[in-house]
Order: structure tokens, then C-alpha cells, then sequence
């Protein structure tokens, strides 16, 4: 099998984000200066789950193709990274290895539960209790827009929506910033901190929207999710990590934020 140039790794990568998160960071950053423009960061908000519709169903259906399509891209870089060579292997024995190869490349399975489990549970307390002294401090300063979770109707599918958009964005971030741009940045010739640097300040800047205290924020998280991904290539743990994070913040202010005033 011939093996893809560096410029078309190149290329891939470019369409690879166009289509995904690199698309929402060039928005990202044209949303901040539009917040900027019109007020001081301060007086902005940032709403992560908000409703499509008024009529109660064709929001749930808005709400779920979204989901969906978000995770293309996804199945788009699973693709660009099987070994062409295990897949028409594959095909002519019938094992199935064009359905494996990917996923065992980035740790994307339940080949440990429980180890990645307790990995996840150990990275969400590490970075969700800092982000929460991080975020007061950012709107004490005035860098950070108030940021609402959740703007959802109170539906009888508004939590497991909810659980749903928190793992779409894990799978979503973790499979392309951290695995998927990691594999491509060390068959560019990178060095593993220049590529983890990079992967985190793309994190970061898709989430300027929300202000300067999310992206230093995320940035941070992306440093450490890198690091650790360098080490036991797999980005379970960090889909875990990552899901618990948004699930504790979307569903906990759906249940729980006006009461306390955070709406």
C-alpha cells in the first residue's frame, strides 16, 4: 500500500476540521469580537443547548440531528485512520478488521472498562473542580461571558437530550483534537509538544465565545489530555472524563440552575 504523503495528510487535515471543530473555532473567535464590539465580556452570555423550535417535537428532532450529523466528522477521521491494508484484508476473510483497526488505535473501545472508567472519574475531578474557581475568576475580571448550560425546554426528553449533546462534544473533541490530530501531527514530523500544543490551543480557541477564561480553561485541560494521551494511547479515559464534565454542567443547571440563580 502506498503510503499518503505529508501533503495530503495535510489536506486531510485541513477538510478534517473545516468540517468540524475547526470550523467552530473560526467562529468561535468572529463570535468574541462580535461580543466585544457591543459590550464589555462581562455583560455577554454564552448559551451551549438551546431550543430550535417552540412546538415541543420538531425541537427533539432539531436537537437530535444535530447530534447525529455533528458526529460525522468522526466517522470520517475512524475512516482516514484504518489501515487500508487490515481492511481489504479484512474483506477478503471475512474477519471484519476494517471495523476494529481504528479504534484500537486511539484506545476508542471498552477493551478496559473499568480502568478507564476510574482514569475518566480521576481527569473530571481534576480539571471540573479548578474550571469552576477558573470561571469566577474570569467573570471577576471580566474576561468571561456568563455562560448558560442549558436553555432547553423542560421536556420529558430535555435530560436524555442533554446526556446526549454532553457525549456527542466527548467523542467529538477527544477522537479528533486529541487522537485523530496527535497521529497526523507525528506523521508530520512533529515533536509531541508541539503537537500537543497545538491540539490544546485549538481546543481553546473554539470555546472564545465564552471568553478569555474558558480558552486559557481549555487550553489547560488540552495539555493535560494530550499528555496523558501520549502515554497510554487511548482516548477513552478522556471521552469518560470529558462526558462527566458536560453531564454534571448541562443537566445539573437544567435541574438545578434557576433555583440557585444561575439562570
Amino acid at each position: 500500500m502506498l503510503v499518503p504523503s505529508r501533503r495530503r495528510l495535510r489536506y486531510e487535515v485541513w477538510i478534517v476540521l473545516g468540517l468540524s471543530l475547526g470550523q467552530s473555532a473560526v467562529y468561535s473567535v468572529v463570535q468574541l469580537l462580535d461580543k466585544m464590539s457591543r459590550a464589555p465580556l462581562a455583560e455577554g452570555t454564552s448559551t451551549l443547548n438551546q431550543s430550535r423550535s417552540s412546538r415541543e417535537y420538531f425541537d427533539l428532532t432539531y436537537q437530535l440531528l444535530d447530534i447525529i450529523f455533528a458526529l460525522v466528522p468522526v466517522l470520517l477521521v475512524l475512516y482516514f485512520l484504518t489501515d487500508q491494508r487490515q481492511a481489504r484484508a479484512g474483506a477478503g476473510t471475512g474477519t471484519g478488521a476494517q471495523g476494529s483497526s481504528a479504534f484500537q488505535k486511539l484506545g476508542f473501545n471498552f477493551a478496559r472498562p473499568g480502568r478507564d472508567l476510574l482514569q475518566g472519574l480521576g481527569l473530571a475531578a481534576l480539571i471540573g473542580i479548578p474550571s469552576l474557581g477558573l470561571y469566577a475568576a474570569g467573570r471577576a475580571l471580566g474576561i468571561t461571558t456568563a455562560i448558560i448550560p442549558s436553555a432547553l425546554d423542560a421536556h420529558w426528553w430535555t435530560i436524555p437530550v442533554l446526556i446526549l449533546s454532553a457525549l456527542r462534544h466527548a467523542v467529538v473533541e477527544e477522537v479528533i483534537v486529541v487522537g485523530y490530530l496527535l497521529d497526523r501531527f507525528g506523521k508530520f514530523g512533529w515533536s509531541v509538544p508541539l503537537a500537543i500544543m497545538t491540539s490544546a490551543t485549538l481546543r481553546g480557541s473554539y470555546h472564545l465565545y465564552q471568553g478569555f477564561g474558558p480558552f486559557f480553561g481549555n487550553l489547560v485541560m488540552g495539555l493535560v489530555f494530550g499528555w496523558l494521551y501520549t502515554r497510554t494511547k487511548r482516548v477513552m479515559p478522556l471521552v469518560v472524563a470529558h462526558a462527566l464534565l458536560d453531564i454534571v454542567a448541562f443537566v445539573g443547571f437544567s435541574l438545578f440552575g434557576r433555583a440557585v440563580g444561575l439562570g
